[in-house]
């Protein structure tokens, strides 16, 4: 005998989905899956910062592992951008480690070498920086780039899926959209030649890690 009414059940269910999708959107965002995201992680040159032997995704890993605890400083700021963009947070922190590795190379805020902005190193050739170089407003900002790249780029590869877009999008975050102009090769033309692949490996290791 049926106890429970078959509308409760349905409604339910409906609210069992909406609650898991909402769930997933929340730790994944819209723009893609990054565990589902193709890498080949840091070239030997970029491993070469924190003297490691291995190359590839292990070194990303590596990396990422060093700035762990610089990164989690800004853990709460991140999360809050990630839910106000629905941006996967082991994005902006990967990206955050590839940049500025948790702020530790900053001075004032400031790259010695190319005149970046921020933990995620907002170019002032191209973005006016707002807020402090460690702010809720400067990593908000930066998302805002990285989203932009993002439609770029999907709007330039149709019919690509979304975590094809996305490694497409960090390739354009560090070269400008325009340069990415293949997207089964979006290094070819960033920094290192592997900026996409590293920043991908390195947001991995964050998801693993509550991200």
């Amino acid at each position: 005998m049926l106890l429970v009414p078959l509308g409760s059940i349905i409604s339910k269910w409906r609210f069992d989905r909406v609650f898991s999708f909402l769930a997933t959107v929340y730790t994944s965002g819209i723009y893609g899956d990054i565990n589902k995201v193709p890498t080949t992680g840091a070239t030997c040159a970029t491993a070469k910062q924190d003297k490691l032997k291995s190359c590839g995704v292990e070194a990303s890993k590596s990396l990422a592992q060093n700035d762990l605890g610089r990164i989690n400083k800004y853990k709460s700021i991140i999360l809050s951008v990630a839910r106000q963009k629905q941006m996967d947070p082991s994005v902006i922190a990967g990206i955050m480690s590839r940049e500025s590795r948790g702020g530790s190379i900053l001075k004032n805020g400031w790259s010695a070498h190319n005149g970046g902005f921020g933990l995620m190193q907002i170019d002032e050739q191209y973005h006016k920086p707002i807020g402090a170089w460690d702010s809720e407003t400067h990593i908000a900002q930066a998302v805002d780039i990285l989203i932009s790249t993002y439609n770029q780029i999907e709007n330039k590869f149709r019919g690509q899926s979304k975590e094809n877009i996305l490694k497409g999008a960090i390739a354009g975050y560090n070269t400008g959209a325009g340069n990415v102009r293949d997207i089964n090769d979006v290094d070819r033309r960033t920094t290192g030649k592997d900026y996409a692949n590293d920043v991908v490996g390195r947001a991995q290791f964050f998801k693993s890690k509550g991200y």
